[in-house]
């Protein structure tokens, strides 16, 4: 075999497992639009000085029912962001687990009890838990111990370590005299064992690695406005290959993405500083500084995008406008009230990728604009209406500069608009309801069900049947997994897998690289991922 073969090989097997990393975040970053919501409408209605703006303090006010159910809120948010490392160790060991992901998410939580408490366990004996010994900041309480601030990366490496021990032993023989500890027995006990000894190294190394996490997050904020603009356009870039999570996390998680003193805590990470700030009584304006690497989004997922749907539109042939249209307002819908972009984005990524470089370069704009113009509006992880209203006008311009959104954001929509019509028009891209080709149209699994309705066949399991034909068979999947709009798979064989068959299932995209398939269908993928898993259990084997 070839060396050049072998480094695509090597490259392609480190692309994979970076993918199913950047999937396995996505169950604990789930939880941050819910814990959002309750910390949002929670600090909200608990902050007098907004109830007293709204004329609200006499019922809404301190010692009322009201207040005392807000107040249950915002605590109920406050925990989730409290123990996201701990959240993050069961969520990534569920997601990279191949088998028995019960019992590889129990072991990662007792990984992480165990890991920290051996830190603990080490700066107790070593004397460094006394005042001024350690560099302020490097300690924390980790649900409850004392701990080194790891952050999210510690909970990353309990996921990552135990699902690899997981998948390593959880069928292991052990000789009779012990066989009761084998099997998935072994898996917590192993675990246990191994992040003793992570807990030790940790002790060690973690100092220096923070050391280095708090310089290079240094760098990236003395870069000032170029590098928000650097941020925002990799974060864009990255999306078609499904690595963003990757990418974005540690800048929300982590000191990467800067510190801040609130209430007497320091605080790490971007998000973390603005969910920080948003609990806080005391808040007078959110941090810029930590906003930068959120608030560009939402004149992209508002204004942008709806904008280069309605260029979209208008370019499509009279006799396919209502069906344009109709595809192309549900996706711009879902771009501005939830964020969820990918329908539209990759339905010109893959007419025109030089539009979608175009659109992250506008992206970049935007973060950095964004910080230009002093908005201090967090989010959760989509960045669309309800973000917008929540953490920023619900909290009052003063304190986030909210209005400046909406009035780029028009800015926004019209060079959107007049930029990709021009662009579609002067190349003839196949944009949907230009060409009868089905590889450009916004396909939605409700069009399908119809069109099968019509010619009356009603076959429940028709789309997956079609689904398990593009990927090669039930025997060609190696793993099947979902984000929020794509079906995520790694399979045996690339070669057996048809573009064109996927396609015809309703697909608006898919996605290859070496053995990692993704096909987007937008946010209706979760049912469509539970329909395959079913119908493949009801085949024989």
């Amino acid at each position: 075999m070839s060396e050049a073969v072998l480094k695509e090989k090597k490259s392609s097997g480190f692309f994979s497992v970076l993918q199913r990393v950047g999937r396995a975040f996505m169950l604990p970053i789930a939880l941050l639009p819910v814990a959002g919501l309750l910390l949002g409408v929670g600090s909200s209605f608990t902050n007098t000085a907004m109830l007293e703006a709204y004329h609200l303090i006499g019922f809404m006010g301190p010692g009322t029912v009201p207040y005392s159910i807000f107040t249950l809120l915002s605590s109920v948010g406050t925990v989730i962001f409290d123990n996201l490392p701990l959240l993050f160790a069961m969520g990534v060991a569920l997601g990279m687990a191949e088998q028995e992901k019960a019992t590889a998410t129990l072991s990662a939580a007792i990984a992480f009890f165990v890991m920290h408490k051996t830190i603990f366990a080490l700066l107790e004996i070593t004397g460094k838990l006394e005042p001024g010994v350690m560099q302020e900041g490097t300690i924390a309480n980790v649900v409850g111990i004392q701990s080194l601030e790891m952050g999210v990366f510690g909970g990353i490496i309990v996921g990552l370590g135990v699902a690899w021990l997981n998948n390593r032993f959880y069928k292991i023989r052990l000789p009779n005299v012990i066989s009761f500890f084998g099997g998935t027995r072994f898996v917590p006990i192993i675990s246990t064992t191994v992040y003793i000894l992570v807990g030790a190294l940790m002790f060690f190394v973690w100092p220096y690695i923070q050391s280095g996490i708090y310089a290079l997050g240094d760098l990236v904020l003395r870069s000032g406005y170029v590098g928000t603009f650097i941020y925002g356009f990799i974060e864009r870039i990255l999306i078609p290959f499904g690595l963003h999570h990757v990418f974005y996390l540690p800048f929300w998680q982590t000191g990467l993405g800067g510190s801040a003193m609130v209430d007497g805590v320091m605080v790490y990470g971007a998000q973390n500083i603005f969910f920080a700030e948003l609990a806080s009584p005391n808040t007078v304006k959110f941090s810029v500084e930590a906003c930068r690497f959120m608030s560009g989004k939402f004149p992209l997922m508002i204004f942008g995008l709806p904008g280069a749907a309605l260029a979209m539109y208008t370019c499509a042939n009279p006799a396919k406008k209502k069906l344009a249209g109709s595809l192309l307002l549900s996706a711009a819908l879902t771009a501005m009230i939830t964020g969820i972009t990918e329908p539209l984005e990759f339905t010109f990524l893959f007419v025109a990728p030089i539009l979608y470089v175009i659109h992250s370069i506008f992206a970049g704009l935007a973060y950095m604009l964004m910080h230009l113009l002093k908005v201090g509006v967090g989010m959760t992880f989509s960045g669309g209406l309800i973000d917008l209203t929540l953490f920023g006008i619900l909290q009052g311009n003063a304190k986030t500069n909210w209005i400046m959104i909406p009035i780029v954001g028009v800015f926004y929509f019209i060079v959107y608009f007049l930029l990709f019509r021009f662009m579609i028009l002067k190349r003839n891209y196949l944009t949907p309801g230009r060409d009868q080709d089905s590889d450009v149209k916004l396909y939605t699994r409700a069009d399908y069900n119809k069109k099968k309705e019509k010619k009356g066949e009603k076959d429940e399991h028709a789309v997956s049947r079609m689904i398990l034909d593009g990927l090669g068979g039930k025997d060609n999947i190696a793993t099947l997994d979902c984000c929020a709009t794509r079906l995520r798979v790694t399979v045996k064989d690339p070669a057996l897998v048809s573009d064109p068959r996927l396609r015809e299932s309703g697909a608006s995209g898919v996605i290859r690289k070496g053995s990692g398939v993704q096909v987007i269908y937008g946010p209706q993928v979760t049912v469509i991922k539970s329909e395959l898993e079913d119908y493949m259990k009801a085949l024989p084997e």
